[in-house]
């Protein structure tokens, strides 16, 4: 009977334990969170109200100047052109990573590993490193030129670098894997009988796909959409490397106005803004899944 009683107390107090352990480690999780994640947005957001001085940065002068100049026409003509190019990266890379992630799904074990290895490379090396080697690859007396070149099929050296197509595809290089991993673990979990009963009823692959599959997965490709969206408006140093410098997008000005024009006030309104908006979509894709997620637990009901 002591033994008994000696094991159940030693079991309360090996509970007791891992709890206090659980809320040491949310409290420095928090903690963390707190000092270099909450800090800086709040410090962002404090700046942004504040006046731009030459000698001290800001000035402790609140105003409402910062956002009111982002209605500018051409504050809004940098913004169309960032969201442009994102929206076109955006879709470019999921019209290329869709099929891919598809055969990675669909594929056997022994090759999907090394399938997905071969999306996992680019995430071992800097994507400065692999920006600098696009430039390589189609600068005037590059890879692509010199090739093209000694076959015959083009006579003068193509001016890909330097511009928006440039631009894009290094967008779509550096940013391609975000859209195929989360539509990779998306399709992977898709039952097969799904399609085979499609199949069965009549509907060949396209209408198998447009009715069954882009349905089922559509919460892998707002993922997907999300991941690579979001980046691509603020990239900064692909525009400059690929571009020239010659398209000025948001990510651009943000460094302009710290860096150059010492406006921190502006720079902080403009990266505020843009917190806004990710936060934006991002809740309005939780609150679909969780439409979804109430939907299904109906449908079970």
């Amino acid at each position: 009977m002591g033994e008994l009683d000696s094991g159940v107390g030693g079991y309360f107090a090996g509970m007791k334990n891992n709890s206090s352990f659980k809320k040491i480690c949310v409290t420095v999780v928090w903690s963390w969170l707190f000092i270099f994640a909450m800090v800086p947005v709040l410090l962002t957001l404090i700046t942004s109200f504040l006046t731009a001085d030459s000698s001290s940065l800001v000035v402790f002068k609140p105003t409402l100047q910062n956002y009111t100049q982002l209605f500018n026409s051409a504050y809004l003509k940098i913004l169309l052109q960032s969201l442009y190019l994102a929206t076109s990266c955006t879709l470019l890379c999921l019209i290329i990573g869709y099929p891919f992630a598809f055969t990675i799904a669909r594929s056997k074990s022994r090759h999907r590993a090394l399938l997905l290895l071969l999306v996992m490379i680019p995430f071992w090396t800097s994507s400065l490193i692999r920006t600098y080697a696009i430039m390589a690859l189609i600068k005037a007396k590059g890879i692509l030129n010199t090739v093209l070149l000694a076959i015959g099929l083009i006579h003068h050296p193509l001016p890909i670098l330097y511009s928006y197509s440039a631009v894009l595809l290094g967008c779509v290089y550096d940013l391609l894997p975000f859209m195929i991993l989360p539509l990779y673990g998306n399709i992977e979990k898709l039952n097969p009988d799904l399609l085979e009963a499609a199949q069965d009823l009549g509907a060949g692959k396209i209408r198998t796909m447009v009715k069954v599959v882009f349905p089922l997965t559509m919460p892998g490709i707002i993922a997907g959409t999300l991941l690579v969206f979001l980046p691509a408006m603020t990239m900064f140093y692909i525009p400059v490397l690929l571009g020239g410098a010659k398209n000025l997008l948001l990510g651009n000005l943000i460094e302009n106005q710290f860096l150059s024009a010492n406006n921190w006030p502006m720079g902080a309104a403009i990266s505020m803004l843009i917190t806004v908006f990710m936060g934006a979509m991002i809740l309005l894709y939780w609150r679909n899944a969780q439409s979804k997620d109430k939907q299904n637990l109906q449908e079970l009901v």
